[in-house]
């Protein structure tokens, strides 16, 4: 009875504001149909975060996407990229997003919002705020309130900048997603999906049309479906595309067929192969849904980069798999917004059920090897002592959060010295029963072991210490974040040494705390490599860049870290992302022109902290960067 009561207010809706002359897209059940100013509607789209993007980017992306025949784009609403710290907003240049959503619109493109307040995308925690786990007992995605007061605070924020970009009010934006995927997680709180579904419509209004999407499953539509919010599913390619749509029609018997992640790739992870899908695979899916009629949305169209900090990761109690810096996701557009063949395989297929614009063929951005630069300057980072008076002392180890600290590493250092009897040296047993993700031990300025999350099969980790008689038994322990699990049950992923530690089975009391957010590098005093004492783990290494003379045009360029092992990389303080290439697959950076300074071009640096080990021995000849012209994502 309800739904029924839906379909009529949903008609006298779309009757009225076009007699009135207005804008309206609605959902016409009788007709399995959006209606688009009252007239029969679908629509053809493709996911690009304007997070992963520079925004000096967005309109060469999005006019891409328009020229290959689509009609909307889709994108995410990463919460921390705007709410870094509590009640601290950010909407400014790459985070602009009511431009971007002006850029589409600009293009010809509506828009298809995904509010959140989770998001997924294999982004850091989802795109929830690290600071929300400052609290121990929050918990996510549930009617909890310590939960939803944030929430709530948020979408205040958020939803009445987006009312006057909805469609009816002369903006693009045709249909807003309420959560994402919430039958994939174990609290299937339907209070909690109530609440938001009604601050969305208190924000934004009755009109809008407000969905869900969920996998194509009914055990994953059981608790993601939301009476009020109409309920699309996501699948990739093959298989009968009807068979997918079974499960939306269990819960939505009328109304359009929406795919709303229709996956033109996949997902990497650290330490595996390239994922990648064929352009016919793709393509002939694509057909096979457009020809039913359904609306899809292509995820990705264009991937992007997930630079800084920001990649996400899977896993669950005992296994964890961060995803690189690039998510290029083998789509249409690559990570620099170049065409490729599956791009032109995808048109092809649109032209059978859509006009393609007659605008040229889209070209690809500039790309420019600047070659090699020679690293010159080092320092050590338990040196850079203005860090380290930031430190909170504690009996036992604080994580990440405690020390309110989103983002990086963090390093303890015991208050005490080990002790070291007699002569010869004195084997420990260091226990860290909870390591997320990644730590880097030291005695003195020896490097005594390397533990990964990634391999231990558990959270637990163990390194054993050998201290002679002649070390000062200064115990460090720098553990680096290297992403937040996005997706499961595991999103509450705090960071750092989570338990007490141990020596020889006895726990150990007394710790420095030291957050390290690499934020500001402005406090690293720099040696010439030639006077610097040789070690090559957990160094800063810098050079200038001399590309530019004033008033040049920057162009995109790749950085190859060869012979390097793992960490970040900063242009111009830019924090570029993670490098690993030994691991792989990605062993190339993509840098895009935005991060250089041609107005000062003397000014351009790069600084890299390499946490395992530099190719940095004398003579230094092997100490050098090069930026090339083509990618190698693996």
């Amino acid at each position: 009875m309800e739904r029924t009561v839906h379909v009529v207010l949903a008609l006298l809706v779309s009757l009225c504001c076009v007699a009135n002359g207005d804008r309206t897209f609605t959902i016409d059940y009788d007709g399995d149909s959006f209606l688009k100013d009252g007239k029969p509607f679908r629509y053809i789209s493709g996911s690009m975060h304007y997070s992963r993007v520079s925004s000096v980017y967005w309109q060469d992306r999005l006019q891409k996407m328009y020229a290959a025949g689509l009609n909307a784009v889709q994108t995410y609403v990463p919460w921390n990229y705007h709410e870094d710290q509590p009640g601290e907003y950010n909407f400014q240049g790459d985070r602009d997003l009511t431009n971007f959503i002006h850029t589409a619109q600009q293009v010809g493109l509506l828009v298809i919002l995904r509010a959140g307040p989770y998001m997924c995308g294999e982004w850091e925690m989802g795109g929830f705020p690290a600071w929300l786990l400052r609290n121990t007992t929050i918990k996510l995605r549930t009617s909890d309130p310590v939960y939803l007061s944030h929430v709530d605070t948020w979408l205040g924020v958020l939803l009445p900048k987006m009312k006057p970009l909805l469609y009816e009010n002369d903006g693009p934006i045709i249909s807003v997603q309420v959560e994402n995927e919430y039958g994939s997680y174990p609290a299937c709180d339907a209070a909690y999906m109530n609440h938001l579904k009604d601050k969305f419509r208190h924000y934004l209004g009755p009109n809008v049309v407000l969905f869900t999407t969920d996998g194509a499953g009914l055990g994953f539509l059981k608790c993601g479906y939301t009476l009020g919010l109409y309920a699309t599913v996501d699948f990739g390619p093959g298989g009968n595309p009807m068979d997918h749509f079974s499960a939306q029609r269990h819960y939505e018997p009328k109304g359009p067929l929406v795919n709303s992640e229709f996956y033109t790739g996949w997902l990497d992870h650290w330490g595996q192969h390239h994922s990648t899908t064929s352009s016919s695979t793709v393509a002939n899916s694509l057909d096979a849904i457009l020809k039913t009629g359904a609306s899809v949305n292509m995820y990705m169209f264009e991937g992007g980069t997930s630079f800084g900090f920001m990649n996400g990761a899977n896993g669950g109690a005992n296994s964890y798999q961060p995803q690189p810096t690039s998510y290029d996701y083998d789509a249409p557009l690559s990570e620099a917004g170049d065409t490729t063949e599956k791009y032109f395989a995808i048109q092809k297929v649109i032209s059978k059920y859509a006009s393609i614009p007659s605008v040229p063929t889209p070209s690809a951005t500039n790309k420019t090897a600047y070659g090699k630069v020679q690293m010159s300057g080092s320092a050590w980072l338990l040196d850079v002592s203005d860090w380290f008076s930031n430190g909170t002392d504690s009996e036992y180890p604080l994580s990440m959060e405690a020390l309110s600290q989103n983002y990086g590493f963090v390093v303890y250092k015991l208050l005490q010295p080990l002790r070291v009897p007699g002569s010869g040296s004195t084997t420990y047993t260091l226990t860290m029963p909870i390591l997320h993700d990644r730590a880097v031990v030291y005695v003195d300025d020896v490097v005594q072991g390397i533990v990964s999350r990634m391999d231990l099969g558990s959270n637990k980790a163990v390194v054993k210490l050998s201290v002679p008689s002649t070390s000062k038994g200064r115990l460090s322990i720098i553990v680096e974040n290297q992403g937040r699990i996005n997706y499961g049950s595991g999103i509450d992923d705090r960071k750092g040494v989570l338990g007490n530690m141990s020596l020889n089975g006895i726990t150990v009391t007394g710790w420095d705390c030291i957050p390290l957010s690499l934020r500001d590098l402005s406090a690293i005093s720099f040696n010439d490599l030639s006077i610097s004492p040789v070690r090559t783990s957990t160094m800063f290494y810098r050079a200038k860049l001399p590309f530019f003379t004033k008033g040049d045009q920057a162009n995109d360029t790749y950085l190859q870290l060869t012979g390097w092992t793992k960490g970040q990389v900063f242009i111009n303080g830019y924090n570029l992302g993670r490098y690993w290439p030994v691991k792989g697959p990605q062993k190339t950076l993509y840098v895009p022109y935005s991060v250089f300074n041609t107005v000062s071009p003397d000014d351009n640096e790069i600084i890299l902290f390499e946490i395992d080990k530099a190719p940095c021995t004398p003579p230094f000849d092997e100490c050098f960067v090069t930026f090339v012209d083509k990618p190698d994502i693996g």
